[in-house]
């Protein structure tokens, strides 16, 4: 099968069997071509995605003006919101650098911890979850990074244990990134709640096993830790984080026994009051933010005062709890890390920020834009009704379904316990930019499964199950490289000593979206 023959599919007659069996073939032939290709970094993804788009087109006999107009010219824009709340999730990020919030707050739980080396790194691992929420990119990382490291290496914690408590801070932060969730929504068609309901468990799974990796490794290097203290530890943290995840996930009750009814009154009744409690603290700050701006409107002055500790954390609470649009919500976040770090001569450190905040996700930006040539080369575009298919193609389903969906439906999991025990076993391709790392091929791959009849609910959840393999322990990643560099950590031993728990991580979450969408 050559070019020149896939090509012939334009003239007619492409939909006969064998032609399909062969071209889906060479199809996924080339795409795992292109996943070597990313994997062994001989061309980047930001590239890679769009050259695939177009050759998957060629092959499957994409005629010229739909390239165009909807691969290339619709695909371009598909995933624009993902796009634009990436850029404002910048400027937050940048601002919360540029203005010394993120310093100071790492600062202030370093004060908080004192010097017991487990409670500092409970500490330290909560400051860096809530600090990725809102901060991205490399620079932020190492900016972070700078400050954390050594308050936790000169408590006599090991290096390896010191390094592995920023990243998966950054990993678990990372999963409350609010344009990741856009990405998903848009490209699987799942619910903003849907998402929310599968990040929450997922992120209490990942949480949980820090704590007993921090543990596990403390206790090897020789430090006394004490299973009470941690037992207490992860009830008080997961007693806050349950009231906030019920509110920002209702569910309806699993039976209607009258026990039942009766706990879940009382949770509503102490979800309300936690409501307005948070809604009251958020204008409270709000409003203490902007009082202090007009105070200080005249004066130059560096310090930062303790209420900008809570600026990452308020476009979250908007987001989960209030259902704010997110957009709207990085709006907020930004307006209060401006006024509650107010001096004069600030607007002009507002600006700045904002160029710079936009112009750093530029990179994440290229490569949505790639992501979207290859999700409508492979689904197909919307604009293209059956009937335009029918004359165009001889056939009502977009050429590239019909070859590659009778190849896929054969690995398609049948049932749960298919589901979990595959894609467990496939987990670690989503290290090294393999088949399913979501910033690779993962998107592409999960559009193959939708078009298969794979539960769209399931592909995210296995996306961000095996997503934390990648997410975790993936030594390709740029801030496991630089924290490799930065402590004279092996990034392979990081990822080996990573490994056995990120994987359990990603089972875990498997059987909780087998039990939940399948």
């Amino acid at each position: 099968m050559n070019m020149i023959n896939a090509m012939s599919l334009l003239s007619g007659g492409w939909f006969d069997e064998n032609k399909l069996l062969l071209n889906g073939i060479l199809l996924l032939v080339v795409f795992l071509i292109m996943t070597v290709v990313m994997s062994k970094r001989i061309m980047p993804a930001m590239l890679a995605m769009p050259i695939l788009a177009v050759l998957i087109c060629i092959i499957g006999g994409i005629k010229l003006e739909h390239i165009f107009s909807y691969v290339i010219g619709m695909g371009s824009i598909s995933l624009v919101k993902a796009m634009v709340i990436s850029m404002f999730g910048g400027m937050l990020s940048i601002m919360m650098q540029r203005t010394g919030i993120a310093e100071g707050f790492i600062k202030k739980g370093a004060e908080l911890a004192g010097d017991n080396p487990f409670r500092i790194s409970i500490i330290m691992f909560l400051f860096i979850i809530m600090l990725f929420t809102t901060l991205g990119g490399l620079g932020a990382i190492i900016m972070v990074g700078s400050i954390v490291l050594p308050i936790l290496t000169s408590l006599g914690i090991s290096r390896l244990t010191s390094g592995v408590i920023l990243l998966m801070g950054v990993s678990l932060g990372g999963m409350f990134c609010v344009s990741n969730w856009v990405l998903y929504t848009e490209t699987l068609g799942v619910t903003t709640d849907q998402v929310k309901q599968f990040v929450s468990i997922m992120f209490i799974i990942a949480f949980i096993g820090g704590i007993i990796y921090f543990a596990v490794e403390l206790y090897k290097t020789g430090f006394n830790i004490k299973l009470k203290r941690i037992l207490a530890t992860l009830t008080l943290i997961l007693v806050v984080l349950g009231g906030v995840i019920y509110i920002a996930n209702t569910s309806n009750p699993v039976t209607n026994s009258t026990a039942w009814q009766n706990i879940t009154y009382c949770m509503t009744v102490v979800g309300s009051v936690l409501y307005w409690v948070i809604l009251c603290a958020v204008l409270l700050l709000f409003a203490t933010a902007v009082y202090r701006a007009y105070k200080h409107r005249n004066k130059s002055h560096n310090s930062i005062h303790w209420t900008a500790v809570f600026t990452p954390i308020i476009p979250l609470f908007l987001i989960l709890m209030f259902d704010v649009n997110e957009i709207a919500a990085f709006v907020i976040g930004i307006a209060y890390a401006f006024f509650v770090t107010y001096k004069r001569g600030n607007k002009a450190e507002l600006l700045k920020s904002m160029v710079e905040g936009a112009s750093v996700v530029m990179p994440a930006v290229i490569l949505m834009i790639g992501i979207g040539w290859l999700l409508t080369a492979v689904k197909g575009p919307d604009a293209l009704s059956s009937a335009d298919m029918m004359a165009a193609y001889g056939t009502d389903i977009w050429p590239i379904r019909a070859m590659i969906q009778p190849l896929i439906e054969t690995i398609v999991p049948s049932g749960p316990v298919s589901y979990v025990i595959i894609f467990t076993v496939l987990a670690p391709l989503a290290l090294f930019r393999g088949p399913l790392n979501v910033w690779g091929m993962g998107l592409g791959i999960a559009a193959i499964l939708v078009q298969a009849g794979m539960p769209s609910a399931a592909i995210l959840g296995m996306l961000w199950s095996v997503g934390q393999v990648q997410g975790i322990s993936d030594p390709t990643n740029l801030q496991n490289v630089w924290v490799g560099n930065e402590l004279k950590v092996d990034v392979q031993k990081i990822m080996f000593s990573t490994l056995p728990y990120s994987w359990a991580f990603a089972l875990l979450g498997l059987v909780a979206a087998a039990i939940l969408y399948y």
